[in-house]
């Protein structure tokens, strides 16, 4: 695949789990160099923070859109994260882009923060765009109370694209009505990403935009050419770390029509028993007995 088709499609970064964060600075000037559209980082509160891995990326790019795929609304304040992306959107002359969501609703009592809503987000979307533009903000609302709240240098490039990690149609509705996109989860079947797809374009038309200006990113996780030892950690048992997360796991059976038995088939393999969020709990090389 060569020019516009390769350029629609883009890489995570150092997926999941790494104690070398640094590695996202190689692998990002080979996707650089090979003409991938984007390159995405997920974000890990330990050793993978977002804003420091996208900015050491940025630097080591020319050319390749640079994103969060996603950053937590509860975890940094909307200030916080209006300058995160408006700096990075300046220090890449304009290839930022900011991907939030809600996933670390489960964490939410260990952080101190309260549980991120969907109300939460759309909040901060309005926030974030007028803070870009200039604007002071007094008001209140899901996404905080603010009392002139304002940038005091406005950033000279156009405004970075805010994309919404989410699932269900809701979320989905929302990311139509509200975001310039969505980022869809990695282990949808083609019938739920078609559906997804289906609910945001109906949300942005309905809502007088464009539906096709509103970007789909649909997200899928594969092992080419590796051995069925690697496969099993890149694939399998990072399936394994989504589906054993109480609430995501079913909310992941139901968008995809799944029998819900098989997920407590999962969740009761004994090396998973008593782990709490296994991803934060074990190392990837733990699930594969569960996977399958």
């Amino acid at each position: 695949m060569t020019g516009r088709s390769l350029d629609a499609l883009s890489i995570y970064l150092v997926p999941g789990r790494t104690t070398r964060p640094a590695d996202a600075i190689a692998e990002a000037g080979d996707a650089d160099e090979v003409g991938f559209g984007g390159v995405y980082i997920s974000e890990r509160l330990d050793l993978k923070e977002a804003g420091a891995v996208c900015g050491a990326v940025v630097g080591a790019t020319r050319r390749v859109r640079v994103g969060t795929a996603v950053i937590h609304q509860s975890t940094r304040h909307p200030l916080t994260i209006a300058a995160l992306a408006a700096t990075l959107q300046s220090m890449s002359d304009g290839r930022f882009c900011l991907g939030l969501g809600r996933g670390l609703g489960a964490l939410a009592p260990s952080l101190g923060a309260p549980p991120p809503t969907l109300a939460g987000l759309e909040h901060l979307a309005t926030v974030l765009r007028r803070l870009w533009r200039g604007e002071r903000i007094s008001e209140s609302g899901p996404a905080g109370t603010f009392k002139g709240l304002r940038f005091t240098d406005v950033p000279v490039h156009p405004p970075p694209p805010v994309y919404l990690g989410t699932i269900g149609p809701k979320g989905l509705a929302l990311a139509g009505r509200a975001f310039d996109g969505v980022i869809l989860h990695p282990f949808l079947t083609a019938d739920a990403v078609a559906r997804s797809q289906a609910i945001v374009r109906t949300a942005a038309e309905e809502a007088g935009r464009d539906p096709a200006r509103v970007r789909v990113i649909s997200t899928l996780v594969a092992a080419p050419d590796l051995t069925p030892e690697r496969t099993d950690l890149a694939v399998r048992a990072r399936a394994v770390s989504y589906f054993q997360v109480r609430g995501l796991g079913e909310q992941l059976v139901a968008w995809n029509g799944w029998n819900p038995a098989d997920l407590d088939a999962l969740r009761a393999h004994p090396s998973l028993s008593g782990t709490g969020i296994a991803d934060t709990a074990m190392t990837r090389d733990r699930l594969v007995a569960a996977a399958r």
